[in-house]
């Protein structure tokens, strides 16, 4: 679902400054190597959910799970596995560990993600067909204007730096790349940003978040950072999808864009001169 707005779509003119730290999201805010993750995960869901027979009719479980999932996109998947448990439980069940639910809906992701991986390891196409359109040009655009970037993904670090390495990105951040790890409480975008700021890198007003989903935008408005909110359709991204905008508005983004075609002007409007 699309609709043709601005390419940027300015929420807040008054967010504008002078920042220092870039700190992004990875999957569909620069890669589109997961594309579709969410129609492995929800099916997954509804589908333990429903053997439970609890009465509710299927589209009421898929509603029920996508919004929970869609709430806790951003943050690490044991998450929305952590949500699911309880969700099987509520209805009377015994779940399974968020760890091996973690595992099923991996195991099914990397079925249906394998021949993009393959693409990209051998050679057959470029890193550009799974970026979002854009992103190596403004990666390069904000190192040339000095500011440091950092990586962050709730997707398994060990996956994610693989991905990140096959798209020719990891060479951008200079601050790091961060993934989710098995003790999901030592690692967070939350914390991420803690760890920034206590170094005294910068201060909170000048971190520049890019991200889909809507916990790194509330993450970076709650210190004050300015905040791009990449409502990427992922298909051929040309467009915004109207649902992502509407999350990404509803949890504070200063700007909205489908891609970073039209990056030069993006960092006109946010970077002070």
């Amino acid at each position: 679902m699309g609709f043709t707005i601005p390419t940027i779509e300015t929420l807040h003119p008054e967010a504008y400054g002078a920042p220092k730290v870039a700190l992004f999201d990875f999957d569909g805010t620069l890669s589109l190597l997961r594309a579709g993750w969410a129609g492995v995960m929800v099916p997954m869901m509804v589908a333990e959910l429903a053997a439970l027979k609890s009465g509710e009719s299927e589209a009421e479980l898929h509603s029920i799970v996508r919004e929970f999932v869609d709430r806790l996109t951003g943050k690490q998947t044991i998450y929305q596995m952590i949500e699911l448990a309880a969700q099987v439980e509520r209805r009377g069940g015994v779940p399974e560990t968020p760890l091996a639910y973690k595992h099923k809906y991996l195991g099914l992701l990397h079925k249906r993600i394998a021949h993009r991986l393959n693409e990209r390891r051998s050679g057959r196409v470029k890193p550009e067909k799974y970026l979002v359109p854009g992103s190596i040009e403004l990666l390069q655009a904000l190192r040339k204007r000095g500011m440091r970037l950092y990586l962050a993904s709730g997707t398994d670090e060990e996956y994610m730096r693989q991905e990140a390495d096959l798209l020719g990105v990891t060479e951008f951040f200079d601050g790091g790349v961060y993934g989710a790890q098995d003790d999901y409480k030592s690692f967070s975008k939350r914390i991420l940003i803690e760890r920034i700021l206590s170094r005294s890198e910068c201060h909170g007003t000048e971190i520049l978040g890019f991200g889909d989903g809507f916990v790194e935008i509330e993450n970076i408005k709650a210190v004050g950072g300015i905040a791009v909110g990449v409502a990427t359709d992922e298909g051929d991204c040309l467009v915004v999808d109207e649902w992502k905008r509407n999350r990404l508005a509803g949890a504070g983004a200063d700007y909205i864009v489908p891609n970073y075609l039209n990056q030069a002007k993006l960092l006109e409007r946010i970077i002070a001169s």
